[in-house]
């Protein structure tokens, strides 16, 4: 009589050899288990699974060149090379890209690639899994537009959305390089509003918000280039970058700007200078040597604005030339 409270022998050898309880075992995963064939770069085996997630049948993954047609254009060339390179170095490998849905959809996928080498070493088959990662793709997606909005807003002066003084050193230093290997001329305009100190005092500090947010606008508008740039350097300046701009086109540029402003025609009884606002500007042009650094050309061009206001405000100086 036997006892059948005695355990169950988990080692039955049955469970290790048999082809049915490994084929089973591999067909109630969402991963999909395939093999190729290294010789005829052919299918052996994929899982019943392919059909469920990309739409094709199982049988009609007969040829490498079936899963390579399978695949996104923009990832084909790069992951059918990478994969064949490291397969025939025998190198076990993992590789994403979009995969083609029968009904014309493309699914995230990624293939982990196992070389299998016969007794001489040589390559016999490719075994792998192909998992979705369609949903990590999203996040991952929705992580790197985060990221991108965040440095965005890092750039940007919250009060009037024009770049802020961390956008504007970032743009000097790469446009200064830029023009230094072109031999380009570069151009820098520095503006401040004339006596804005009292016109808070006058109109108070939400007025006094809300007029730098107008010159903000109004001189994004009168730049207009791709490449120019216009940010708040500080407090009521602001400043333009503006590359392959030579000294007259940034005396113009400057001229617009002032001409922008005055249209505008914002009240300012305060003012000495004018019944409305005005502003003074600094304009400087330097085609970048090896041993100047940025700073110095930006001192120089501060300091024409500097002139500007000591000569009278309301007016542009650019070197040694006054408007």
């Amino acid at each position: 009589m036997s006892d059948s409270s005695q355990p169950h022998d988990s080692s039955d050898p049955t469970l290790a050899t048999d082809p049915a309880v490994y084929k089973t075992l591999l067909e109630s995963t969402r991963a999909i288990p395939w093999r190729i064939d290294w010789a005829t770069a052919t299918f052996t085996y994929i899982g019943p699974q392919i059909e469920e997630l990309l739409g094709w049948e199982p049988s009609s993954w007969k040829t490498v060149e079936d899963w390579a047609m399978r695949m996104h254009p923009d990832e084909r060339a790069w992951a059918v090379d990478f994969c064949v390179a490291q397969s025939k170095a025998g190198i076990d490998h993992e590789a994403d890209y979009r995969a083609l849905t029968r009904d014309g959809r493309y699914v995230w996928i990624r293939d982990v690639v196992h070389v299998v080498r016969d007794e001489q070493g040589e390559v016999e088959a490719l075994v792998g899994f192909m998992f979705d990662i369609s949903e990590r793709k999203k996040t991952e997606q929705k992580l790197l537009e985060l990221q991108r909005e965040l440095e965005r807003l890092s750039f940007k002066d919250g009060l009037t959305g024009v770049g802020n003084r961390r956008h504007f050193e970032s743009v000097l230093e790469r446009e200064w390089h830029q023009a230094r290997e072109s031999r380009r001329p570069l151009s820098v305009v520095m503006i401040d509003i004339d006596y804005f100190k009292q016109y808070n005092d006058r109109y108070g500090h939400v007025a006094g918000d809300d007029c730098l947010r107008r010159v903000g606008r109004l001189l994004d508008t009168a730049t207009g280039r791709p490449r120019d740039f216009i940010g708040r350097f500080g407090g009521e300046e602001f400043v333009l970058v503006l590359p392959d701009t030579d000294a007259d086109s940034a005396l113009r540029v400057a001229e617009c700007c002032r001409d922008a402003i005055a249209a505008e025609a914002i009240p300012h009884s305060a003012s000495p200078v004018a019944g409305v606002l005005t502003v003074s500007m600094g304009v400087g042009t330097r085609i970048p040597d090896d041993n100047e650094p940025p700073l110095s050309f930006i001192a120089e061009v501060d300091r024409s604005l500097y002139l500007a206001k000591q000569r009278g405000r309301n007016r542009i100086v650019a070197g040694s030339r006054s408007s």
